[in-house]
């Protein structure tokens, strides 16, 4: 008999860490496993906002797969469409080429992509956090502003490329906002003709209190540590409309500005879609054996699956966090091995551990086991659940050594020119533009591709 094949979708937290447990519970003659995926490596996104700031190199957060997956097949390329009834799941690869994947078990572990709304200005004009491409281009961004205001004779261009904004209050755009401020004042010490005192950050987000799964305690704290900084906050206001030159509030305020950095929130990947299943908040509705209800044979975690919360009990799900896909995978590897072998497959439980943010140098806020703590403390948390939860001894090394470095030489706050020439539309970097509709996918799989 031919081996089941297993197709897994998404190379980030959970599906590497399904395939690694897949690997080791099934005997290579078991089973045949793919991963589609578009890099072959895995992006440990909650340090993002630190290769964005130079403290960190892009490859410290890029985890190889290759080295940690030794089995299995990468497919380079994006998942843009599934048919379960015909189990085949259509890939773009990296070449353009459509292929059809046919799969005995699929598991959905897409992620998300930058939630985004329709406000005038947003697809061109906004700048994402999401990516490894964006974290490098939106340094280059910030460091160029800084180059082009030292140089420009007139005061109003100068003071709208010296003002940045984020949206978003999240863990995402906090830490964005806080490690890009400490940049940007650390670097106008290099320009003789900046004032670090005329470079703003604002933060702008919908809700009335930053970082609200932190507590109002610690998230009154976070805002503190940052308007020490010099960080402004335009709380309970939104952003009305977007042009290359200025951003206009809803509150009627107009900030020149040439940097708007969006990280409001994320949105499950556009594949789900393609599914026709239920969904809850954008999220695929799965059992709590990480199974989707109605469909024999698939699997789905991550930030696309809404999973029941079994430690909070009700109708919680769990959040879409590095944290809960990880160990999301790890369950979804036994449960897989356990469905190919008949076995029983258990649910998917875990009492969250807390939470960290990374507000840069000494500043930091956590919540570890319900703990709240701040300032060195909790940085000493935040960066030692980062190290833990890196999936290899050598990305654990290299962190560590570029923490260490920049800490004690700095940064040289220079431009790499990698993402120059290229559109930085949020759709470019995230490609939410590639899937395929249901008629589409009908129509290739049912003409055999």
């Amino acid at each position: 008999m031919a081996r089941p094949k297993i197709v897994v979708v998404g190379g980030g937290f959970a599906g590497a860490e399904c395939l690694h447990r897949l690997e080791r519970r099934l005997a290579p003659a078991e089973a045949d496993l793919c991963l589609v995926t578009p890099t072959d490596y895995q992006l440990y996104l909650p340090l993002l906002p630190h290769v964005a700031a130079g403290v960190l190199t892009p490859q410290s957060v890029a985890v190889s797969l290759r080295r940690r997956l030794r089995r299995t097949r990468i497919l380079p390329g994006g998942a843009v469409g599934v048919d379960p009834a015909a189990k085949v799941c259509v890939v773009r690869k990296t070449t353009g080429e459509l292929v059809n994947v046919p799969y005995d078990h699929l598991v959905l572990t897409a992620g998300s992509t930058t939630r985004t709304f329709d406000i005038p200005g947003l697809a061109e004009h906004a700048l994402g956090m999401k990516t490894l491409a964006q974290a490098a281009y939106l340094r280059d961004h910030v460091i160029s502003q800084l180059d082009l205001a030292a140089v420009t004779s007139d005061p109003v261009e100068r003071d709208a490329r010296l003002r940045f904004i984020v949206v978003g209050g999240g863990y995402a755009g906090t830490e964005t906002a806080a490690c890009l401020q400490r940049l940007t004042t650390a670097a106008a010490h290099r320009y003789p003709r900046l004032d670090p005192a005329n470079i703003e950050w604002h933060l702008v987000d919908v809700a009335p209190k930053l970082l609200p799964e932190l507590g109002e305690n610690l998230g009154a704290k976070a805002m503190a540590m940052l308007r020490k900084r010099g960080v402004e906050f335009s709380l309970g206001t939104s952003v009305k409309a977007i042009e290359p030159t200025q951003v206009t509030l809803t509150d009627g305020r107009v900030l020149p500005s040439h940097t708007l950095i969006w990280t409001a929130g994320v949105a499950a990947s556009p594949l789900v879609d393609t599914l026709s299943c239920d969904t809850l908040r954008g999220r695929l509705v799965v059992a709590p054996d990480l199974t989707v209800p109605g469909l024999a044979d698939v699997f789905a975690a991550g930030d696309a699956a809404a999973i029941p919360d079994l430690a909070k009990g009700g109708d919680a799900i769990t959040p879409p966090t590095a944290q809960h896909a990880q160990r999301q995978g790890k369950t979804l590897g036994d449960n897989v091995a356990a469905r190919i072998r008949g076995d029983v497959m258990r649910p998917y439980f875990h009492k969250d551990l807390g939470l960290v943010v990374d507000l840069g140098g000494k500043d930091a806020v956590s919540k570890p086991l319900g703990v709240e703590l701040h300032g060195i403390p909790a940085q000493a948390v935040a960066r030692g659940y980062h190290l833990m939860a890196l999936p290899t001894m050598t990305a654990r090394t290299r962190v560590m050594v570029n923490w260490a470095l920049n800490a004690a030489a700095g940064d040289d706050f220079v431009r790499t020119g990698f993402q120059t020439g290229r559109p930085a539309r949020l759709q470019d970097f995230e490609y939410t533009d590639a899937y395929l509709s249901r008629d589409r996918i009908e129509e290739r799989v049912g003409n055999g591709g």
